[in-house]
């Protein structure tokens, strides 16, 4: 495969490099060269800067408010958004939610739910995992019992990132518990505001508040909120994990923070120039991984743009993007050695005066908790044991 950009390609790189410049994107970058977190109300404000420019949903069908763009034009947004600091939308409305509703729910569904989640008005979260079905998603044991015009949710769901900031969820629950667990799996769209939902916060290694556990006490689900048929919700989950897992590929992020990784190289205090060659030869071979990383992303979105679904290499897609992202954080922290140990501390690192005179000592606790935060990121959206089952079975034929 050749990368060479077309002129209308590079006309439209530049369209987004000057958006990337001015207004909301520039304030929240800021923000963010600080090490700060944007807040759910400094998220919402780019969500809805990127809907008013038309660019907030690019893999939506056009009629449904897509961008229409060819797969090189929505890998070239990725890259200058990540390339900006910046990163796309809350994935779990726009890219994971919305496409199971347009492709497997009612009419009436697709009008109720896509305005909000394309403007920004609704934060979903994703209810997938309990105790005893993570990797092993199939045995969810969250019930779902029918009264009439309603299911009567009870259960739980765990590791729900952004479960406190989101207004629905989408849940995988056991509608029917003879026969194969794959089916009697249904899967439904559920208000947090209703009575019955606790959402109790789980802190990460990295002491940060990301992810929750929701419980369900006698909820009650309108019918109306199920998507598709009673008892095939695992065909719809197939298709939002498939989704979920190429964009957790992440290959803008790991261009950036490479990029970022060399400066921080340069910036550190390492003299020593056999522990400089050693980290130039590991970013070389990160640099090297990427590359392929992209052409097979590259290769993956030209098939989705001629209406397939994404395939056996979202798997590999997850697996190699994952590790790649794990391997540049661990660079960060090797560079940052004990620069970084002020992120572990409980005290607030403005207050770590010994280091205040080091000019990357505060990106330096910030890349460690990075590196804390990222432990995950081969686990989740199915973990990498699974993912190799996947391509053994889909691409093998073991």
């Amino acid at each position: 495969m050749h990368i060479c950009f077309t002129a209308q390609e590079t006309a439209f790189r530049e369209e987004v490099r000057e958006f990337l410049s001015s207004g909301v994107a520039t304030e929240l970058r800021q923000i963010l060269q600080s090490h700060q977190k944007l807040s759910k109300q400094d998220r919402t404000r780019w969500h809805k800067a990127l809907y008013q420019r038309g660019w907030a949903a690019p893999n939506w069908p056009q009629e449904l408010g897509g961008t229409g763009w060819s797969p090189v034009e929505k890998h070239i947004f990725l890259e200058e958004v990540y390339g900006a600091g910046l990163s796309p939308v809350s994935p779990f409305g726009i890219a994971m939610v919305a496409p199971v509703i347009f492709t497997f729910g009612s009419e009436e569904q697709i009008r109720r739910f896509l305005p909000p989640i394309l403007k920004g008005d609704t934060w979903w979260c994703q209810g997938y995992s309990e105790t005893g079905a993570g990797s092993d998603l199939a045995s969810v044991k969250t019930r779902a019992v029918r009264d009439g015009d309603n299911y009567v949710v009870n259960g739980m769901k765990t590791w729900n990132t952004e479960g406190h900031l989101a207004d629905w969820i989408f849940c995988l629950v056991r509608t029917q518990t003879e026969g194969p667990k794959q089916r009697g799996i249904s899967f439904l769209l559920i208000d947090l505001q209703s009575p019955g939902i606790e959402i109790r916060p789980i802190i990460t290694l990295d002491g940060a508040h990301e992810i929750n556990e929701i419980w369900f006490e006698n909820v009650r689900v309108p019918v109306e909120n199920r998507i598709g048929d009673e008892n095939r919700g695992w065909t719809y989950a197939k298709s939002l994990l498939a989704h979920e897992r190429t964009g957790i590929a992440g290959v803008g992020w790991c261009k950036e923070h490479l990029s970022r990784l060399r400066t921080f190289i340069t910036e550190s205090s390492i003299a020593e120039p056999g522990q400089l060659t050693t980290l130039n030869r590991k970013v070389a071979e990160v640099e090297i991984e990427l590359k392929a990383l992209e052409l097979t992303d590259l290769r993956t979105l030209a098939g989705i743009k001629t209406g397939q679904a994404p395939g056996p290499e979202s798997s590999i897609l997850k697996i190699k993007g994952t590790e790649i992202q794990q391997a540049i954080t661990e660079l960060y922290y090797e560079v940052a050695g004990y620069q970084g140990i002020p992120s572990q501390s409980d005290q607030p690192m403005d207050d770590a005066g010994f280091l205040q005179d080091l000019p990357y000592a505060r990106q330096a606790a910030h890349e460690t908790r990075t590196y804390l935060n990222f432990r995950k990121v081969t686990i989740f959206g199915g973990s990498t044991e699974i993912q190799k089952n996947i391509i053994a079975k889909a691409v093998l034929g073991l």
